[in-house]
This record gives C-alpha cells, structure tokens and sequence, in this order.
C-alpha cells in the first residue's frame, strides 16, 4: 500500500523535528514547517532522501564548514536561504 500525500508530509515533518541533534531539529524543523506542503514531487523525494544523511554531515553542508554532494546542493541552499531569512 502507497503512503499518502498526507501521511507523507506528516511523516517527513516530524523527522525533521525528531534529528539526532537539536542544531538540526532547529534548522530542519522551521523549513519543514515553511516549505514542505509547496514541494513538488520531486523535490519532496530528495528531501526524504536527504533526511536519511547524518546529522553531523547535513551540520556541515548548511554551516559551510564541508562541501554539498551536488545531488543535495540545490536543497541545502534552498535551507540554508530559509535559515538565514528566519
């Protein structure tokens, strides 16, 4: 059975909200918050996709501190441009 378009936006919130640290519950949560329910398809299957990285990792790619693996760097500055206007 297919998850639905609701389920899946439930879902793909609360694991922003739920990361392993709070640095990324605070940076994740409010986009999620903001930005999930006007995603497209797409854009919606490689946020669940980026949700499956570490936590150390994605605190990396939005601080600066590590470059973005090209399949996320769109994403990331999608976030990090939210986080900043925030």
């Amino acid at each position: 059975m297919s998850e639905t378009a609701e389920h899946r936006l439930k879902r793909l919130g609360m694991r922003s909200w739920r990361r392993g640290t709070k640095e990324m519950d605070m940076i994740l949560g409010p986009f999620a918050d903001a930005h999930l329910a006007s995603l497209s398809p797409a854009e919606l299957e490689l946020y669940d996709a980026l949700l499956l990285e570490n936590d150390q990792d994605l605190y990396q790619w939005v601080s600066g501190q590590a470059p973005v693996p090209e399949r996320f760097a769109a994403l990331i500055e999608t976030i990090t441009g939210h986080t900043q206007r925030a």
